[in-house]
């Protein structure tokens, strides 16, 4: 079971107290980084005004990223599982063709 620890980040001038397993406490600081630099930057914009709703738009910008990236890697994703269907099917044939000749 992976150790468990403390954390304390800070996103826009707030402190939050969080836990993590070990190995991503560094995943999770740098996160903690990469959204107080986009809140700050919507904040900076002047448009959006409140933490919550500043949080809510970051939140938006990060969720939108996530599934366009996703999109992408959808088409890739299908045409490698095709090749590796193939390259089975080939693989099986051919295995069953060296079968056949060995018994004869």
């Amino acid at each position: 079971m992976a150790e468990i620890k403390p954390v304390t980040v800070h996103i826009m001038g707030n402190e939050y107290h969080v836990s993590s397993p070990a190995d991503q406490v560094e995943q999770l600081e740098a996160a903690a980084r990469d959204l107080d630099k986009r809140m700050r930057t919507i904040k900076s914009g002047g448009r959006i005004v409140g933490t919550d709703r500043i949080a809510v738009m970051a939140a938006l910008n990060l969720t939108y990223e996530f599934q366009q990236s996703h999109a992408e890697e959808a088409p890739m994703s299908e045409e490698f599982d095709s090749r590796i269907k193939k390259l089975k099917d080939q693989v099986e044939s051919a295995l069953a063709s060296g079968a056949q000749m060995e018994l004869t």
